[in-house]
């Protein structure tokens, strides 16, 4: 092992370069200083700098992955996965990419969403780099995970592992689920006129209406209450709305855009048909669509990727790790549905998305000593 690779300053280092490096998701701002390239392309070179062979994979036309590796050629495969990009800046009351530390905190856009979670990727790569291990560990840091997951999907269907570790933000525990979701669209129909022609007009958007009501009752009365042990509820809501062609004119067309929470145990399909048969229950109809999806996660206790950082968390922190889920969705739901067994452990912090964003220092130091010690207990022996 480096001795110094999993020492604070040695990562600071690390987050501090990696929070200067724009890396806005384009699809969600595409005029800020955006895109995986540049980060890439810093990684890249810096685990080459290091003795560590890394290469870039496009997942997409200019969003490229970075993929690297550490151990022997053989036996067990374990993934540390990240992801390189950011959501944009609008609103930050703090300069984004000026990676200011205060006390244990590191401010800066990404810094906790997720370049911490990079940074401990990386030292503990290094830390591994000379340590002999009975098998491989791959690292996946990968573009887009903030939008669609480009970069995730493109990495399991190049890449074969026995075991990933996400190292997203979990505030020190071990999360082993969390949930999907779906991006469903609804279109109403009405017939335009004139608008003083009540006696044949008829508004979509008044259609739509009736069936934004029933959807909120939908979500308040019945997703509410089927819940999941470790994520909680399902849920639903109205995310965007649009209609008409003018004021004077009966609207001939509305659509409405919405998010569908899933659980464990829930599918894409299951609540387009949920949704669907509300709508007839309102007495409305409407075109529906799946625009998009993503599972939701469910990690087995027992499995080995589990075992093996449950017993590094333990060996880390001096005490039991704790256990849990997020209502919110990750790339582990990726690995998971290329049939990688796939858990959670990242830093703790605050601010994602949000004005201000921060990473606790020392909680980036605990996950790159938890990576390198899970990696040498998964790969100690076969899967």
């Amino acid at each position: 092992m480096t001795a110094d690779a999993l020492a604070p300053q040695f990562i600071l280092e690390i987050l501090q370069n990696l929070v200067r490096i724009p890396s806005v998701n384009p699809t969600l701002a595409s005029d800020e200083p955006c895109g995986e390239a540049d980060i890439a392309g810093f990684v890249r070179d810096w685990l080459d700098a290091r003795g560590i062979e890394a290469r870039l994979e496009e997942a997409a036309p200019g969003r490229p992955n970075v993929f690297a590796s550490v151990g022997a050629d053989r036996g067990p495969t374990l993934v540390f996965c990240a992801h390189l990009d950011t959501v944009g800046t609008a609103g930050m009351t703090i300069p984004p990419f000026e990676p200011r530390v205060e006390g244990n905190r590191v401010y800066g856009r990404g810094s906790f969403d997720m370049k911490g979670g990079v940074a401990a990727i990386l030292a503990a790569a290094v830390a591994l780099r000379d340590a002999q291990l009975h098998g491989r560990v791959l690292l996946a840091l990968v573009a887009d995970e903030e939008y669609s997951s480009l970069g995730a999907d493109d990495f399991v269907r190049r890449h074969r592992a026995d075991g990933c570790i996400l190292a997203e933000a979990s505030e020190g525990r071990l999360i082993t689920a969390h949930r999907g979701y779906a991006w469903i669209e609804a279109r109403t129909h009405g017939r335009q006129a004139h608008g003083s022609r009540w006696d044949i007009g008829v508004s979509a958007i008044a259609r739509m209406g009736r069936i934004v009501a029933a959807l909120d009752d939908l979500d308040r009365r019945t997703l509410r209450a089927r819940t999941h042990p470790l994520v909680g509820p399902a849920s639903l809501h109205c995310a965007k709305i649009d209609g008409g062609v003018g004021l004077s004119t009966y609207a001939p067309d509305c659509t409405l855009a919405m998010e569908r929470r899933t659980i464990p145990g829930e599918t894409p399909e299951s609540a387009l048909e949920e949704i669907r048969s509300t709508i007839t229950g309102a007495g409305e109809e409407a075109d529906l669509s799946l625009i998009f999806s993503r599972p939701p996660l469910t990690c087995d206790p027992g499995a080995k990727v589990a075992r093996a950082a449950r017993e590094a968390i333990q060996a880390v922190h001096g005490e039991p790790a704790q256990e849990g889920g997020v209502p919110y969705w990750m790339d582990a739901a990726v690995f998971g549905q290329a049939g990688i067994p796939a858990v959670d452990y990242g830093p703790s912090g605050f601010g994602a998305h949000e004005a201000v964003e921060w990473v606790d220092l020392d909680s980036v130091v605990r996950t790159a000593r938890v990576l390198a010690e899970a990696a040498r207990r998964f790969t100690a022996e076969a899967p």
